[in-house]
């Protein structure tokens, strides 16, 4: 490792969206009294006859769950989007705005309310996978839908108001912050050099070693070199592929295999059910080529030193810029090993 880069302050550069981190490893070496948690001796039901999520019972809308027994996807009950909104723009002045319409969905990873993603086969995580692409292609081909943002929040500090294991689809007319960002970044990327710019970037990572986690024939998990929260990690497959849509079955069942490895390694950093949020960024959906898009999923945890300290986005990184202490070479090794 550059020893510069685990003594001395510095910022790294998110070369898929065109900003920078402080990162200050110094920091990480003043002494720690702070609790170590044990791993929380609730233990859910399989089944919970109050979740609206469980199979055959009844949402608050007054529709009934199917006895599904793998993933289920249903039109989330409270939508932040509206598919039928009206078409409308403000422009006065400086006061700007826009209709924004879509379809939000729900997905249920599993019948079992007592079991994440960490807990499941990666068997079960596959039809997770097969499910995600299948609902990419179905809302992807919908006339006013240009971008399908795949997520997870788990757990009540990422803001989860049910434990049932579940994640969301929020598909939309326009390309969201982020997801803008890095299609400018990667687009300039592809149009000087011919490749993808995580093409290049996995390649580097494989031949250095210091932030890769796990990797398969098919995808690797690494701690982005740039990344901002302290065990951040990111998925992403060995070739270019601009959507989940390229996938053979071979490939979905790899990349559920590294997702297993993942949150089962999260899950015994600190000895407890790991929350995070997580996404997959991939191609628009706009009609476009889209070749310089190379899709991939983000782990976004918050903790920091144990089960029950978290890194809070407050103070600098509100007004200046995201900041971390833990490098990402270090959190790669901790994760690694275990």
């Amino acid at each position: 490792m550059n020893t510069d880069l685990q003594d001395y302050s510095h910022k790294r550069l998110n070369v898929l969206t065109g900003e920078w981190v402080l990162v200050s490893p110094h920091r990480a070496k003043r002494p720690w009294q702070g609790q170590n948690e044990e791993l929380s001796k609730e233990v859910k039901p399989a089944y919970d006859k109050s979740c609206y999520l469980c199979p055959t019972n009844t949402r608050i809308n007054g529709e009934v769950n199917p006895d599904y027994k793998g993933a289920f996807v249903f039109t989330n009950d409270f939508a932040a989007l509206q598919k039928d909104s009206p078409s409308f723009a403000i422009n006065d002045g400086l006061l700007q705005a826009q209709s924004e319409t879509g379809i939000c969905k729900v997905i249920c990873f599993s019948p079992d309310h007592s079991k994440s993603l960490a807990e499941m086969s990666v068997q079960a995580i596959e039809k997770v996978v097969v499910t995600w692409k299948e609902e990419y292609e179905i809302l992807g081909s919908e006339k006013s839908i240009n971008y399908v943002q795949i997520f997870e929040n788990k757990g009540a500090v990422m803001g989860c108001s049910n434990p049932h294991p579940h994640g969301q689809i929020w598909s939309q007319s326009s390309l969201p912050n982020e997801v803008y960002k890095k299609d400018i970044h990667q687009l300039a990327y592809f149009q000087k050099n011919n490749k993808t710019i995580l093409e290049d970037y996995v390649q580097q990572e494989l031949a250095l070693k210091e932030r890769i986690i796990f990797e398969n024939d098919a995808f690797v998990v690494l701690i982005p070199f740039w990344a901002v929260w302290p065990f951040e990690a990111m998925i992403l497959p060995k070739k270019a592929q601009k959507n989940l849509s390229c996938l053979t079955k071979e490939e979905g069942f790899q990349f559920a295999e590294a997702i297993s490895v993942l949150t089962k390694a999260y899950d015994k950093l600190f000895n407890c059910s790991f929350p995070y949020s997580s996404g997959i960024h991939q191609a628009p959906t706009n009609g476009e080529a889209n070749d310089h898009w190379h899709w991939h999923m983000s782990f976004y945890p918050p903790l920091l030193r144990s089960a029950t300290v978290k890194k809070f986005m407050v103070g600098y990184e509100m007004f200046g810029s995201p900041q971390r202490d833990i490098t990402a070479e270090i959190a790669a090794k901790r994760l690694r090993e275990i």
